[in-house]
Parts: C-alpha cells; sequence; structure tokens
C-alpha cells in the first residue's frame, strides 16, 4: 500500500511564495516517477508538474512554466513543488501522485496512487 501525505499548503498573498511537500510510505519511491496536479472548484484536476525517478527530467504546465519548480529527495521519499510568484488563479487543491512507471508523464492516467490534496489560496 502506498501513502502519499502532501503539506504545505496554506493562504498567500498574491506574489508570494509557498513549498510543498509530499511524502511518501513506500521502500521504491525512488523506482517512479512523481507529479503534481491541481483542481480549483468547478474544474477538472489538471497537470501542474511531473518528475522522472531520478529527477534527471521534470515537465511543466505551461501555466506555471517558469514560477514552480519541482524536485525530489529519493534518500527521504520526498517531492517537493516550490511555487513562486504565485497568482489568485493558482488558487486550487493540490495532488501529489505517483508514477506507474520511472518515466515522468504530464498525463493523469500515467499515475496510480494519490494524495489526499492541500489546499492552496492565493489572495488578490
Amino acid at each position: 500500500q502506498v501513502h502519499l501525505v502532501e503539506s504545505g499548503g496554506g493562504l498567500v498573498q498574491a506574489g508570494g511564495s509557498l513549498t510543498l511537500s509530499c511524502a511518501a510510505s513506500v521502500r521504491t519511491f525512488s523506482n517512479y516517477a512523481m507529479g503534481w496536479f491541481r483542481q480549483a472548484p468547478g474544474k477538472e484536476r489538471e497537470f501542474v508538474a511531473a518528475i522522472s525517478w531520478s529527477g534527471a527530467t521534470t515537465y511543466y504546465a505551461d501555466s506555471v512554466k517558469g514560477r514552480f519548480t519541482i524536485s525530489r529527495d529519493n534518500a527521504k521519499n520526498t517531492v517537493a513543488l516550490q511555487m513562486n510568484s504565485l497568482q489568485p488563479v493558482d488558487t486550487a487543491v493540490y495532488f501529489c501522485a505517483r508514477g506507474s512507471s520511472s518515466m515522468a508523464s504530464t498525463m493523469r492516467v500515467a499515475y496510480n496512487y494519490w494524495g489526499q490534496g492541500t489546499q492552496v489560496t492565493v489572495s488578490s
């Protein structure tokens, strides 16, 4: 069983920064890609960022490119999402997900384990 627990969400003013963290309770964490998705009220869950098993490959949604950075620490079984220059449109519940393979993907179907999510609210 894989458990993913997100933390670090909260309320921030526009232009501010937050760092989300996801802790995985699985010994094979380093074998799999990890991703971040988000879901705003009334909208579909959308891709934000992904990272391959080694960290060598990363992908970002166009809307966050240059502002968000995904990273992982395989020794600590954690993946982080550094979010800078936050805007109200970034307000959403952010979900951590574990991929079904070692390759990073932007596709939701490529992830088979999900955390419960953490709320990020950006005020204007």
